[in-house]
């Protein structure tokens, strides 16, 4: 069974948590159980609460009693709280244990478990300290863990989400950390690899999120869900991609005119795209890693909309370049007031795309909804109608 275990825990790590629940259902309890037990304790979880109930519960009686207990206790909490990633407790003792008495139980523990601390708890399961193996070796084998352990212990609260929990253990690099309720009861451990490695996954995960890729789709996702979850937010892309074309077709007289506008419609997209993607990028970190306090948006927005400002002005003069050096080699009428146009519709452009990098994230977040949850094709619709209109509707009010 544990090398069966094995083999299905490598090969559904690659999958969604449905997906991985879908691929265990018809396993007994006990391959189950052995399966999830090989995974990181929060995916675990997922996979877990995605079984069908009849066989959640087979799994639960087939598993040991302290992990069913943990996984149960585990469910309790939100999908992003430290509480959804708890291990069981191995190797706590109440504080008038004797350091001879902890080694001599330790000595079988440290067979079937890798055991870091020694949790000293009272009869309440209250966490009171915590015994190094370094101090625990050099004690003399009657001293009592009372005497020897460092009280008040540092501890994460089970119900505090990971973004939160990361800003408290990043200047500790602990290998475990002790999980307690709002009574200080040692409720579980979560190891430090675990915490990061679900940082890192969900920082992973922004990427795709951003161009409506669902945090579910992994690489083993069967192409019709991945159709299913991918093609609503292209519809939706078209039809922002639409409202830009419209912009367009409203000064079609303008272009069939200044035919030449044409060629820089690209340039001013992909320049103030650009910019909108660098402040999107910023303000997507700053939300995901905690950096935002109260009244840090208007800063924001002022900071990126003066770059944006900063930044039109540097490339607006090149483009500007650009426009006089094409317009002059065409013999185009105007080509000093052309070169202007595009310089105005760079700074401003890119004005409007740096405001909107930071604003659109900021307003998903208050609205409820996953900031980087295809922010991008919001942000392109902003950036591309912004330049094409300043661009087009310049030219028709200072070219006649």
């Amino acid at each position: 069974m544990e090398s069966a275990a094995a083999a299905f825990a490598d090969e559904i790590k690659s999958r969604s948590a449905d997906g991985a629940a879908r691929k265990l259902a018809s396993l007994a309890g006990g391959e189950i159980a052995a399966t999830l037990m090989r995974l990181s304790p929060g995916f675990g979880q997922d996979v877990l609460a995605a079984l069908p109930d009849e066989v959640r519960e087979r799994v639960l009686a087939a598993a040991p009693p302290d992990v069913a207990r943990q996984w149960q206790r585990n469910a309790l909490y939100d999908e992003d709280a430290i509480g959804r990633m708890m291990e069981p407790v191995i190797g706590a003792f109440h504080p008038n244990r004797t350091v001879g008495e902890t080694v001599d139980a330790l000595r079988e523990m440290v067979k079937a478990s890798f055991i870091t601390y020694v949790w000293v708890v009272e009869e309440s399961e209250r966490l009171v300290g915590v015994v190094t193996m370094r101090d625990l070796l050099f004690s003399g084998r009657e001293a009592r863990l009372a005497d020897i352990m460092l009280k008040s212990p540092f501890a994460l609260h089970a119900w505090m989400s990971l973004k939160d929990a990361m800003k408290q253990v990043l200047d500790r690099h602990y290998p475990v950390y002790p999980v307690v309720d709002a009574e200080g009861r040692l409720f579980g451990l979560v190891r430090g690899q675990a915490m990061f490695e679900a940082q890192a996954i969900e920082i992973t995960l922004q990427a795709g999120s951003m161009v409506g890729v669902h945090d579910e789709e992994r690489l083993a996702t069967p192409w019709a869900q991945s159709l299913k979850m991918r093609h609503p937010w292209l519809q939706l892309n078209l039809l922002t991609a639409f409202l830009a074309a419209a912009v367009v077709g409203f000064f079609q007289d303008t272009i069939d005119r200044l035919v030449i506008l044409a060629l820089f419609l690209p340039v001013l997209a992909g320049q103030s795209g650009n910019t909108g993607c660098q402040a999107l990028a910023v303000t997507l970190r700053g939300i995901t890693l905690g950096e935002f306090k109260p009244g840090a948006a208007r800063p924001l927005v002022k900071k990126e909309a003066w770059l944006g400002c900063l930044n039109g002005i540097g490339v607006g003069i090149a483009a500007a370049a650009g426009m006089l050096v094409t317009a002059s080699g065409q013999h185009a009428e105007h080509p000093w007031l052309l070169a202007s146009v595009v310089l105005l519709a760079m700074v401003g452009s890119c004005v409007a795309s740096g405001i909107s990098g930071a604003m659109v994230p900021l307003t998903l977040k208050r609205l409820g909804f996953d900031p980087a949850t295809a922010s991008s094709i919001f942000l392109t619709t902003a950036t591309d109608v912004v330049s094409m209109g300043m661009l087009l509707g310049l030219a028709t009010l200072l070219i006649r």
